[in-house]
């Protein structure tokens, strides 16, 4: 499409970007097809296309106001729609400088403001967040419904420990991240024991804390870059030394927004090759383990057939959509004995995205409902999925378990142990 971006921005990294994704878009339409907010709206506005076309309007000069930021606001960033884009828009890249402008442009109410600052500095705080959780399930029977479906009724769950240190060839890093260690600490733990059955050791790095992601989506980008640039600074000896040979994310959400720290921190001197590097070194746990399949396979066969057991597996937009692994998780499950159960528009979101489940409940909880329908429609006993958002806001509305796809490898590999 034409563009003519005003002054303010249009000599900018962002307004060049910007610019260039504009030009990109033809307004086809295709998105509108896999977009979830469309699909329960139907409004042109709550739709990529739509949405393409109010940043336009805002980087063009064109006034904005409240409806403008809610139409954006309202938008999950699951990027269904660059995955069914025949254009290859970035759309994610245009939201993103477009909710960074109208922050800029249209005030927020004290109340909103207020809940953003103590989501963007209790989240990913560990210190904060874990007594936080605490006394919010201490106090869930007497919170409003709406406030106590956020607390997890028994976080945590049970702590396996971690394999006992032993010399292994090969060495990688976990991110522990921020609210993964208190809500479901058994994932990385779970990773851990499988990769050592592989002949890798998998170790956190004291004072990495959270990966950036949750500030970034809140608009919060300079906090978040300063996230970003303390998580290099504690991983970055290791890849220096040569000691680790890569980062594996078990939350398919931290994982998407560290494969994007060499393009988000591309402009810093100081960091862009370290970011660029790490960023590289990036797996998804799922990827580590389809490269060690023929291992992990005969390690599976000799625990004997597996329980047959069935589940139903939401693969995570960030997992699905930004990082484009498909079929791997799925495909580990099937050789550990597991049987799939069938997901209807297994393409949607869940809801949860980052902080959507709290900023906009009302459709966070229909997206819910309609994906936790899906997943029962095959009697499955267990649900599984791959990242702490979805793992925790599917369970808010399910009386059938949810779990992280590792804990049932871990489980098969540890069988007959």
């Amino acid at each position: 499409m034409q563009t003519n971006l005003a002054d303010f921005i249009k000599d900018t990294p962002a307004g060049r970007e910007a610019d260039a994704i504009l030009r990109s878009c033809v307004h086809c339409g295709f998105c509108t097809a896999t977009c979830p907010t469309y699909q329960l709206l139907g409004d042109e506005l709550d739709g990529p296309r739509g949405r393409i076309y109010l940043i336009k309007q805002m980087l063009e000069g064109h006034a904005v106001t409240t409806r403008t930021q809610l139409h954006l606001d309202r938008c999950l960033s699951c990027r269904a729609c660059e995955t069914s884009c025949p254009s290859g828009v970035r759309y994610h890249r245009l939201l993103e400088i477009g909710r960074a402008v109208i922050e800029q442009r249209v005030p927020r109410s004290l109340a909103a403001r207020a809940t953003r600052y103590l989501l963007c500095e209790a989240l990913p705080r560990n210190w904060i967040f874990k007594p936080a959780v605490r006394v919010g399930q201490l106090l869930r029977p007497l919170l409003p419904a709406a406030l106590a479906d956020k607390v997890p009724s028994a976080a945590g769950g049970v702590r396996r420990p971690w394999p006992r240190p032993a010399a292994r060839p090969r060495r990688m890093i976990a991110l522990a991240g921020c609210v993964q260690p208190t809500l479901t600490p058994n994932t990385n733990a779970a990773t851990a024991r499988v990769l050592d059955r592989l002949g890798i050791e998998l170790f956190e790095v004291p004072g990495a804390g959270c990966c950036g992601a949750l500030r970034y989506h809140l608009n919060a980008q300079e906090k978040a870059l300063d996230d970003m640039r303390r998580v290099i600074d504690a991983w970055w000896p290791h890849v220096e030394s040569g000691s680790v040979e890569g980062f594996v994310m078990t939350a398919s959400g931290c994982g998407a927004h560290v494969r994007e720290y060499g393009e988000l921190l591309r402009h810093d001197p100081a960091y862009a090759d370290k970011a660029a590097r790490i960023a590289a070194m990036t797996r998804d746990a799922s990827e580590v383990l389809a490269a060690e399949q023929q291992q992990l396979v005969e390690l599976l066969r000799r625990q004997g057939d597996g329980s047959g057991q069935r589940v139903a597996f939401h693969s995570p937009c960030t997992l699905q959509h930004a990082q484009k692994i498909r079929g791997v998780v799925e495909a580990l499950l099937t050789a550990a004995g597991y049987q799939l159960s069938p997901v209807a528009d297994s393409h949607l979101c869940c809801g949860s995205a980052g902080t959507y489940s709290i900023s906009q409940p009302v459709l966070a909880t229909q997206l819910r409902d309609n994906k936790l329908a899906a997943m029962r429609a095959g009697s499955p006993a267990l649900l599984v999925t791959a990242n702490i958002g979805c793992q925790t806001h599917l369970q808010s509305g399910s009386r059938v378990p949810v779990r992280h796809w590792i804990e049932l490898i871990d489980e098969r590999l540890g069988a007959a142990s």
